[in-house]
């Protein structure tokens, strides 16, 4: 049975703006705490070399290619880790309009072998927090970035 982490956040900013960020694979190094690296590009299809922390052993990374699988500017960013039988990961950031601004729901679905392992528990003490903190890193990002260049949407 596929495990799933679901965490969400507010953000004082228009989707697109969001969206730039996270598709600045270039610069996760500088804010990301969970997607340590990504080279790459946000097109469906595109392959993307990652360096992950590893909520399920703290201090340790992985390195992966994953594939992106959704990639709509102001909607959606998406992509799959996989490998065979023992893992596989989708993660997924939704960006809806709320409030002014955005309702950022970041996912990940996981199965395979690895995975079925993990308890509900241990989602809830390890995973959550990491993509918690990843939301927040985000956060911290757009408001950094506000400072050079005005993000949010003028009404």
């Amino acid at each position: 049975m596929p495990k799933r982490i679901l965490t969400s956040i507010h953000l004082p900013h228009a989707p697109e703006r969001v969206w730039t960020v996270l598709a600045d694979f270039a610069h996760y190094r500088d804010w990301n705490p969970l997607n340590l690296e990504a080279d790459g590009q946000a097109y469906v299809g595109e392959r993307v070399a990652m360096r992950f922390a590893n909520p399920a052993r703290p201090g340790t990374t992985i390195r992966q290619t994953v594939t992106i699988t959704r990639a709509e500017r102001g909607r959606a960013l998406g992509w799959r880790g996989h490998v065979p039988l023992l893992f596989t990961g989708d993660h997924l950031f939704e960006l809806c309009h709320e409030a002014g601004g955005t309702r950022l729901f970041h996912s990940e679905t996981l199965s395979g072998l690895i995975p079925w392992r993990f308890t509900d528990e241990q989602i809830e003490q390890a995973f959550v927090p990491a993509y918690e903190a990843c939301n927040r890193s985000l956060a911290d990002r757009l408001e950094a970035l506000e400072n050079v260049v005005p993000l949010r949407r003028v009404s």
